[in-house]
């Protein structure tokens, strides 16, 4: 014949099941996060491709060339001694500005967003939404060859890095929370980018 179990074994054993599986959750995130740690880690100069495809854009925006060409490789020290101070922390150590401090956060002239360390061309103007996050943020960017996109696996959870091609920069990160027609949003450091006025 059937019984009950006293209230106090249930309690155990509902206690026993939420352990485990808060356990399995705990190993299943960190296992993650190991192996995407390793992906979002910023290329040394002995690693990644020799060569990038990027492609040129003119003082207009314009399009004018695909080439590919060797990644730009400098040491730590050298990168520190070419950059400003906020911009070195953001494109070589993965960095984020305070909100709503950046130089172009609030940019809305027509023109290009370029990489600080390299000059390659990354966003268009046109693109540029305001997200109410106090960092210049994207649609999409001016093309898909000029960024990398790696898994980040920092700060407790799982993010889309985006950094450039040429120079392997940091620059922010990409969300799925973006405005028609891509639906994305590429939430940039303003110091990672100089914003160029069309000439």
């Amino acid at each position: 014949m059937f019984t009950t179990p006293p209230d106090s074994e249930n309690k155990s054993r509902r206690a026993f099941i939420f352990t485990a599986a808060a356990a399995l959750s705990a190993a299943a995130f960190w296992a993650l996060r190991r192996s995407t740690v390793a992906a979002a880690t910023p290329l040394q100069p002995d690693e990644g491709p020799a060569t990038v495809t990027i492609v040129d854009f003119d003082a207009r925006g314009q399009r004018t060339a695909t080439r590919t060409l060797p990644r730009l490789i400098r040491t730590d020290a050298e990168w520190k001694k070419l950059l400003p101070s906020d911009s070195y922390w953001i494109l070589r150590h993965e960095s984020t500005e305070r909100p709503f401090t950046g130089d172009s956060w609030d940019e809305h002239r027509p023109g290009l967003f370029r990489c600080r360390a390299c000059d390659l061309a990354l966003f268009l103007s046109t693109t540029k939404f305001d997200s109410g996050t106090g960092w210049p943020s994207f649609y999409q960017p001016i093309a898909e060859e000029n960024i990398v996109k790696t898994v980040d696996g920092s700060l407790m959870m799982v993010r889309t890095a985006v950094s450039c091609r040429l120079c392997d920069g940091h620059l922010g990160h990409v969300f799925d929370d973006g405005p028609a027609p891509t639906g994305l949003r590429y939430c940039m450091n303003s110091f990672a980018m100089q914003f160029v006025p069309f000439a």
